[in-house]
């Protein structure tokens, strides 16, 4: 196939922050997901972070300040606002690896030119310097509560659980009211407390889920790009996706005068002139009339065969029909490589242009296996994802496929622009490769 790391990306917009969702939040799902995991250590260990920076900020930005009345505090400030902001950058990254939230940079430009004195100002004038210096102050008391709730649970679920191999040691539980005193020193009395242990472990994960979500919500809001610059950027997305969908559809307007041109109407200029030399020969040459006649419809055929390629080309009919499913089963059926199909859109059918899309990038994909990759099977899955339809291929070829301009993939994922979707490609030397397309089930 062809495709690098990823296609000319476009960004997706009101999309889950992987890991944010409601996907996965029943109990079993949420032990397997590995975010609940990342969330639960980043609450415990970021204290230190927290507390790291509210003593930089606290002694810096005080001493910067006090130091301004003899002018040393100036560059003294100027250099504790640039680091700051690197933590800000840091923490954007750290957002991303802990929650899944892609956090994007909310910074106005910089002037050009090497002066530092107007680049430190356009810094302080960027309100998004105080956010981060905001945030970065409000870490410790937010992390510092995350902790000591993350450590109780956490502390109380592993003390639960292991009570019986606790019990089996010799150590002894011990609970005491104003009534009774309730003891355990045995592992068998134990047990009982270790189904308590699995309930506290599920409470101690919707903790470390819940906080987490929280934590990433007003990350969202003090190290993200504030409203304005928010619908500026989607303004500017969808000028961009509306511009790429125009010219993806002007090239598929040429290519379809193209292949009518040089396939179609070539055919049919040759069956009309066979047709006229057969009739100049039909009273002379009645043999040779009938040869050509049977020449013309050979021809007819073939320009049969290929207006039906071209209108498959186009929108196919049995998408129309039938659906997906049914069209990409053909699609697979005609490939030359076993390939596996898994549609599973439970609900209403997906829009007409997203079910158009998604049937291209298959066809674009699979003829792609064909031609360069070498491939000994490749498998088709469409899933809904919430509001999403997610189309993959993949398949075991030799992979180090490129993404290059005009290509089939690049205008794959300018078709996928046009309705606010997005085409990846992942394809490192040695194989596999994956095509997926993320693509809105509305508008």
């Amino acid at each position: 196939m062809s495709g690098s790391a990823a296609v000319e990306r476009t960004i997706r917009q009101g999309g889950p922050a992987g890991g944010l969702d409601g996907r996965s939040w029943a109990p079993i799902k949420m032990f397997r997901d590995p975010m609940t995991w990342r969330n639960a250590s980043y609450l415990l260990v970021s204290l230190a972070f927290g507390l790291l920076w509210f003593v930089f900020l606290t002694v810096g930005v005080t001493l910067s300040l006090v130091l301004t009345l003899v002018w040393v505090g100036v560059p003294l400030l100027a250099l504790v606002m640039l680091i700051w902001r690197g933590g800000a950058m840091l923490e954007r990254r750290v957002m991303r690896a802990a929650f899944g939230l892609k956090i994007p940079s909310p910074y106005r430009p910089l002037p050009p030119g090497r002066n530092p004195v107007r680049k430190w100002g356009a810094l302080a004038a960027d309100p998004a310097t105080w956010k981060d210096l905001g945030y970065l102050v409000l870490l410790f008391p937010i992390t510092l509560a995350e902790f000591v709730v993350s450590a109780f649970v956490w502390a109380t679920t592993a003390a639960l659980l292991t009570l019986p191999v606790s019990a089996l040691f010799g150590n002894v539980l011990t609970i005491t009211t104003d009534r009774w005193t309730y003891v355990v020193d045995d592992p068998v009395q134990a047990l009982p407390w270790s189904a308590v242990g699995v309930l506290a472990l599920v409470i101690a994960m919707y903790a470390a889920r819940v906080m987490g979500l929280g934590h990433a919500a007003l990350a969202g809001l003090l190290l993200g790009p504030s409203e304005k610059q928010s619908l500026r950027a989607r303004a500017e997305h969808l000028q961009a996706s509306r511009a790429r969908g125009i010219d993806a559809a002007e090239a598929e307007r040429r290519r379809i005068e193209r292949d009518l041109h040089d396939g179609a109407q070539q055919q049919l200029l040759s069956v009309a002139m066979d047709l006229g030399r057969a009739r100049a020969k039909l009273d002379v040459d009645p043999e040779g009339a009938r040869k050509l006649i049977e020449l013309a419809h050979s021809g007819a055929k073939e320009a049969i065969a290929e207006l039906r390629n071209l209108a498959r080309g186009i929108y196919p009919a049995i998408l129309t029909d039938r659906g997906l499913d049914a069209a990409l089963s053909a699609l697979a059926a005609r490939a030359p490589v076993p390939v596996d199909v898994e549609v599973d859109l439970p609900g209403d059918r997906p829009p007409a242009a997203v079910e158009s899309i998604a049937y291209f990038v298959v066809a674009e994909a699979l003829t792609n296996v064909a031609k360069y990759a070498r491939a000994t099977r490749a498998a088709v899955r469409v899933m809904r994802d919430n509001s999403w339809i997610i189309v993959e291929i993949s398949d075991n070829g030799v992979g180090g496929a490129t993404a290059t301009p005009g290509g089939g993939l690049a205008g794959l994922a300018d078709r996928a622009a046009g309705i606010d979707g997005i085409l990846t490609v992942n394809s490192p030397v040695g194989g596999p490769t994956v095509v997926r397309a993320d693509l809105p089930s509305a508008w």
